[in-house]
């Protein structure tokens, strides 16, 4: 059995010969996979602006469902939804243009936690004038027995690993 290519998109694998994957690559059901891949990643703006410019689909209207599904030409959202989506994007819109002002940042992001974690690391250090004890290792509850455990997870004999004399490497 030769090289198999699998198709992420697709989520299919078979002979990779040139023949094949192009037949692939140029048929219609990947191109469709990876349309529906890309759409995932569409930003808000750009999906309003498409489904404005369709139609409704009268059917998805009446039944709640359409045979095309995904490949419907007409558009598939309520004006609840197309309010949602606007609603959305404009709101995007308004942080997009404070952060390009330099306005200040809501509270909870990053820098107010850098700057609470570097406060609490310097009071702390000032305050250890005395080094800490180490606290003890506790064995998580409800793991199994240490002798039940795989060799990786044991832990190491007292003295560490018996290396025989005349081991080689490599």
């Amino acid at each position: 059995m030769g090289k198999r290519y699998f198709c992420d998109y697709c989520d299919r694998s078979f002979q990779d010969n040139l023949h094949n994957r192009k037949k692939h690559l140029n048929g219609v059901q990947h191109l469709r996979a990876k349309r529906l891949w890309y759409d995932l990643f569409r930003d808000a703006a750009a999906i309003l602006q498409e489904e404005q410019t369709k139609k409704p689909c009268r059917k998805f209207l009446q039944t709640g469902q359409c045979d095309f599904g995904s490949n419907c030409r007409f558009s598939h959202m309520t004006e609840q939804d197309l309010e949602k989506l606007s609603a959305q994007v404009q709101g995007e819109q308004r942080s997009k243009e404070l952060w390009q002002e330099g306005a200040d940042l809501p509270p909870g992001t990053i820098e107010d936690w850098l700057e609470k974690r570097a406060k609490r690391l310097s009071t702390a250090q000032s305050n250890s004038a005395l080094p800490e004890k180490p606290v003890p290792f506790q064995y998580p509850p409800g793991w199994p027995p240490v002798q039940d455990l795989p060799p990786s997870l044991q832990p190491p004999p007292p003295g560490g690993w018996r290396v025989p004399p005349n081991l080689q490497w490599g």
